[in-house]
């Protein structure tokens, strides 16, 4: 079995370092923009506390997020909005948000790893890992960072918009959420082309 560092030290013992982890968060939501991460570390440090961002609890993410800020060669985002993910789809919202990231780097990496899949059209190699960010100690710090910035965005949406409970579920098609679309109708920031808002019909929410 693979350790959490396979994919780094196999690639700078391969002349590799400056390798990007990239991650996203919200793909799957009704609401908010799609916000992708790339980060890269220096490799010299202990990261077996960095883990895939969902197991871990909301407090334990904030500070790895604090961290992987502090010790990062670079950090970069991506976000795609809510109108663009239902102009071009979601899947392309994804792509999108993450080459963003890795463009948003301070310094362009000469690897990427990427959660899940091959990412096309970057100027460098890259390496899509499925389950990566349980098996690439890049690719986990940048979903702790996305799912973190994300989760404060959803938090500010919240004051906005109390009765669709952003705050809990930031976004995500819960039974609370999706009865709140049904009663007071879709917001700004949902995604209208989803299902479980597009049943709401045309009613928009105050």
């Amino acid at each position: 079995m693979w350790s959490h560092d396979y994919f780094e030290k196999t690639l700078r013992s391969n002349g590799f370092r400056l390798i990007a982890g990239v991650d996203e968060v919200g793909r799957g939501a009704l609401a908010g923009p799609v916000l992708a991460a790339a980060v890269v570390l220096d490799g010299k440090e202990d990261y077996t506390t960095f883990r895939d961002s969902k197991i871990l609890s909301a407090g334990r993410r904030r500070i790895l997020a604090q961290r992987i800020q502090a010790e990062a060669l670079g950090v970069g985002f991506g976000w795609i909005s809510e109108s663009e993910i239902d102009r071009i789809n979601i899947l392309q919202a994804t792509y999108k948000a993450m080459l963003q990231a890795v463009a948003n780097l301070p310094t362009p990496p000469d690897m990427v790893l990427v959660d899940g899949f091959f990412l096309h059209g970057l100027e460098m190699p890259c390496i899509g890992i499925v389950g990566g960010d349980s098996r690439s100690y890049s690719i986990a710090a940048a979903s702790i960072v996305a799912k973190v910035s994300r989760d404060a965005l959803m938090l500010a949406l919240a004051s906005g918009y109390p009765q669709y409970g952003f705050d809990r579920n930031k976004g995500y098609g819960t039974d609370f959420h999706r009865r709140a679309i049904l009663q007071y109708g879709p917001s700004p920031c949902h995604r209208r082309t989803f299902q479980g808002v597009r049943a709401a019909g045309g009613n928009d929410g105050q």
